[in-house]
């Protein structure tokens, strides 16, 4: 068996809110409550799994999602519906720009809990 990444827990301050955020964004629909997780399947079958914080203080963490250039477009063109603030560049600099780093595309927006979620057309070191 190889080794695969099967789900991560994703902590917010309101799960189903920011499940349905992260579906509604990326165009993937939002699965039943499983325990105290609301999972939120991607194409390679990896679920992100939110959960409640709790009163813990919430640390952002980064999730990036490889796309095609079709999908690109479709949730940059929902990002931009939104008016969420965007950048190119994980450290927030370059701001209402999208980055074109081994000759495809990405950007970088934030959840309602601050995590930085990224999509990109190649994956970094794919060269182009």
């Amino acid at each position: 068996m190889s080794i695969e990444l099967n789900h991560t827990i994703v902590a917010a301050a309101d799960k189903e809110a920011s499940a349905q955020f992260l579906a509604d964004i990326l165009g993937l629909k939002v699965s039943p409550q499983f325990g105290p997780f609301i999972p939120v399947e991607i194409a390679n079958g990896v679920t992100l799994d939110f959960a409640d914080n709790g009163d813990r203080p919430l640390v952002p963490q980064h999730y990036a999602f490889l796309v095609s250039e079709d999908e690109f477009d479709a949730i940059f063109g929902r990002i931009k519906e939104r008016a969420l603030p965007y950048w190119a560049d994980p450290y927030h600099q370059r701001v209402n720009e999208i980055n074109t780093n081994d000759g495809g595309r990405g950007v970088y927006w934030e959840d309602p809990d601050g995590h930085n979620l990224e999509i990109l057309t190649r994956p970094y070191g794919s060269g182009g």
